[in-house]
């Protein structure tokens, strides 16, 4: 073999040596960073740009893709102890023309932390519309999205500020009142009443909770690497005392049932996509809003437990096209009459 033939293969070698290496270090000894270099390739490869905008002396983190156009803007809420981009596996399935903003609720990932915000539900639905209008996004009315906490939020946000929603999707919205508790809730209020805040089962510590706050969000039974774990717990862990303040603040009366009190305000059309095996919400929420806002819509997913996002992204997207889709195109036969 010619010599340098055999040089070639040296260096391509060596060149593709150094990131496996580099990957593999990553994954044995800073999983934590292996994650966070995931999140960026998935926002680069999507077309999601990470900004921030200001309002006084706070500073909103954002990711967006596209531009206000004739179809109107989505935002995007996420829920408790996540970040924007868990919106990423559903982004990924949207349409390009259309605008999109994942926005890091209060607190949470790159978006201000103060100890003198007001954590409630109220205090996040008042910090949301400040974003909105920061950007202009109500402009023209927008379609809002959330789950879970971030539905709480983005359901009284409707009920508040009617002008400024076109329409709303609700995934697993926490905030309702249910005629009798869930296996979960009924061991939040033991833990309560021991003051052990410390085992929140949704603020783990360890890898084995991490494993068991997946189990319990998750119908589908995802097998997570060790290493993947506790890169997840390395993330948390700095903010777990944040999540506990928070947490407590979202249960408490002020704020428990918030969306519950104000579901009947709500007077867009109103998508309810829920997993019929969710273990954090029941599911029977869904019927509950059904009866209460008039032009409203239900999604229920077999096989599928709280992380709907996560564990049907297809489907979900799928889901938010036609409903805009049928929302947009009863409009434009209303302008035509």
């Amino acid at each position: 073999m010619d010599l340098d033939v055999v040089n070639m293969f040296v260096i391509a070698g060596g060149t593709l040596a150094i990131p496996i290496l580099a990957f593999v270090a990553s994954f044995l000894l800073w999983p934590s960073a292996l994650i966070r270099i995931y999140y960026w390739y998935w926002r680069r490869t999507l077309g999601m740009q990470v900004r921030y905008v200001q309002h006084e002396d706070y500073q909103f983190c954002y990711s967006s893709r596209g531009r206000p156009g004739h179809k109107p803007s989505i935002l995007m809420l996420h829920g408790f102890s996540a970040h924007k981009d868990m919106w990423l596996s559903v982004v990924k399935f949207l349409p390009k023309n259309l605008h999109l903003v994942c926005v890091d609720m209060p607190g949470h990932e790159g978006t201000t932390r103060s100890s003198l915000d007001d954590l409630s539900i109220d205090g996040q639905v008042k910090r949301i519309r400040q974003f909105v209008e920061c950007l202009k996004l109500n402009k023209k009315p927008f379609h809002l999205v959330g789950t879970s906490m971030g539905g709480h939020v983005a359901g009284v946000y409707a009920a508040y500020y009617p002008s400024d929603v076109s329409s709303l999707c609700l995934v697993c919205p926490a905030g309702l009142q249910y005629s009798s508790d869930n296996q979960f809730v009924q061991r939040l209020k033991e833990l309560r009443d021991s003051a052990a805040v410390e085992k929140i089962p949704l603020i783990p510590s360890t890898p084995e909770e991490m494993s068991e706050m997946l189990q319990l969000c998750s119908y589908v039974r995802f097998k997570v690497p060790q290493q993947i774990l506790q890169g997840l717990v390395d993330v948390r862990i700095p903010h777990n005392n944040f999540y506990r303040k928070l947490f407590l603040e979202i249960v408490n009366e002020k704020s428990r049932y918030s969306l519950h009190q104000n579901m009947d305000k709500i007077k867009v059309p109103t998508q309810i996509i829920w997993g019929k095996q969710d273990q954090v919400l029941d599911v029977s929420g869904a019927d509950m809003l059904a009866k209460s806002i008039a032009n409203c819509q239900v999604e229920l997913l077999e096989n599928c437990g709280h992380s709907v996002v996560m564990e049907r992204p297809r489907k979900t997207a799928k889901l938010i096209i036609d409903f805009l889709a049928s929302v947009h195109n009863t409009d434009n036969n209303k302008k035509l009459d």
